[in-house]
């Protein structure tokens, strides 16, 4: 009897990304975002048009069925008969189908304000793509019913596939603008964004965004609490943000335009209640020697930040947090010790009571680079309090001149083989440890975890010359006092043991094949 074969059922992203793959020569990896994100737009702006088109025939409102503003009510694109996913399915295989998407694009957005600057421009033709694949890509994404259920995200789930896929492809110094999901959730989770301004100064393709209000839902607050600005630079990038967010219903001022925030600040008065953000690492020709010294943004801090932007981007969220503002935000190691500017600046920080925890996170948990990173949080008000958060009080004690380390270097599970991130229990034990932390029973439900986290006084950041590296701070046990050396060497010899015969073994092996083929090989 025939062994029957272990076969694995490709999801409906890794079906998506083999039929983008099949572009192959004709558009690079870089690009199957961008391709197959515009047409999945338009089937799901389709489906949800479709739906709502039907219910206006089932309320007997034919005469409403082409008004846009019954559609626009209810969060629905209004769509004419040739934008429509139906049309483009007829027409697939048209030596002018590229034409008739772009077509369907422009007029979407011409017919959609919520839209403006969104879409792709004229985008299909010049790519110049063949029919057939183009075609076979139409006959894939039509398989998809992204509307059936209402329980999955599932045009989010494509989005953050492909966007990671991208990243991936990219490789390091690319593909930025993707933050794991896992690190976006464990901001999400410490900050709690339930009600007010979420701000982005660096918001690549909206994904702080999306998990905001993920956020809300998952625990039946009302996305209707929330505004939400961000800025972008990158033109492609932007129009993700936008596109991503139109496409889930969420509303979002981005700016004008894609625009640098140092240079083009879209949102100069703009005052958050939560900040979150993964700016780019360790950015290098931000602005040049004389530019930008006397920016607001800068003012109390003595001296502009220089060389590399970590401490723009610092004070830039600074700038931007209401009085009882929070930021969660990633930066590499080295803005936690750096000498010089930054030592100042670090300084005026901490005197200014403004950071409230500093987090390392495990290596390998982006795909754009290996390097351990830190979640700082910078709060505003860190005095005793009591908020309303989603219909439940929650009383903050006095945390003045005290700062939460925590090292989660040892957390995290394998993801995609050679990367990390946080399971949801990791995100609970973080979480939980942080809230307690400020809460006004802390004494009961917090202590310190040695080689995990410290509340540190101010007096003790003074003592460590304002460093805010954890490890001078978190209690870490002498490993090497407990190594058996004996016993290591023996583990490391019977290793080598195998390694030397499993060696052995695939050179007779070869010898085998040569002397089989009629080319022995004498040694």
């Amino acid at each position: 009897m025939a062994k029957k074969k272990d076969t694995k059922e490709k999801s409906m992203e890794e079906t998506l990304w083999d039929s983008a793959n099949k572009l192959r020569g004709s558009v690079e990896a870089s690009e199957y975002k961008h391709v197959v994100l515009g047409l999945i737009f338009l089937k799901f702006a389709s489906d949800k048009f479709e739906e709502r088109k039907a219910e206006l025939l089932d309320e007997g409102k034919e005469k409403y069925v082409d008004m846009v503003e019954f559609y626009t009510m209810k969060n629905v694109f209004y769509l004419s008969e040739t934008s429509r996913w139906s049309y483009l399915v007829e027409n697939a295989k048209q030596e002018d189908i590229a034409l008739k998407i772009d077509t369907a694009l422009f007029t979407v957005e011409k017919n959609n304000p919520a839209l403006k600057g969104a879409l792709p421009d004229n985008y299909y033709s010049r790519l110049n793509l063949d029919v057939s694949k183009l075609a076979s890509l139409i006959d894939t994404i039509n398989n998809i019913n992204t509307i059936k259920d209402k329980q999955q995200d599932i045009v989010g789930r494509i989005y953050e596939y492909f966007l990671s896929k991208f990243a991936l492809a990219e490789g390091k110094g690319k593909g930025e603008f993707y933050t794991p999901k896992s690190i976006v959730n464990l901001i999400a989770e410490m900050l709690e964004p339930y009600k007010g301004k979420i701000y982005d100064p660096a918001c690549g393709s909206g994904g702080m965004f999306v998990q905001s209000v993920k956020f809300i839902e998952s625990h039946q607050g009302n996305k209707k609490d929330i505004s939400i600005y961000g800025q972008e630079y990158t033109t492609t990038t932007y129009k993700l943000a936008k596109m991503n967010l139109a496409i889930r219903g969420i509303s979002a001022n981005l700016g004008e335009t894609a625009a640098d925030t140092f240079f083009n600040d879209q949102h100069k008065d703009l005052k958050a209640d939560f900040i979150m953000a993964n700016p780019p690492f360790n950015q290098k020709q931000w602005r040049a020697e004389n530019e930008l010294t006397d920016d607001p943004r800068w003012a109390g801090y003595e001296v502009p930040p220089r060389g590399n932007a970590n401490y723009a981007w610092i004070l830039n969220i600074v700038s931007k947090l209401s009085e009882n503002g929070v930021a969660g935000f990633l930066l590499a190691n080295g803005a936690l010790s750096g000498g010089g500017d930054e030592y100042k600046i670090r300084k005026k920080l901490i005197e200014n009571d403004l950071v409230e925890s500093i987090i390392v996170l495990p290596q390998n948990m982006f795909y754009t680079t290996n390097i351990s990173v830190t979640l700082w949080i910078l709060n505003k008000n860190k005095k005793a309090r009591t908020i309303d958060q989603n219909g439940s009080l929650k009383k903050y004690r006095n945390r003045e001149k005290e700062v939460l380390f925590m090292d989660l270097r040892e957390m995290g599970v394998p993801f995609e083989k050679k990367y990390t991130q946080f399971s949801e229990d990791d995100i609970t034990k973080v979480t939980n440890i942080y809230h307690n932390w400020q809460q006004t029973d802390y004494e009961t439900k917090y202590q310190n975890i040695p080689e995990f986290s410290y509340s540190a006084t101010f007096e003790e950041v003074v003592n460590k010359d304002f460093s805010l590296v954890p490890s001078k701070y978190i209690e870490f046990a002498n490993r090497d006092e407990d190594i058996d050396f004996d016993e290591k060497m023996k583990l490391i010899q019977s290793e080598f043991v195998d390694l030397l015969k499993a060696e052995e073994d695939s050179k007779k092996d070869l010898l085998k094949v040569f002397k089989e083929l009629g080319y022995e090989i004498e040694l």
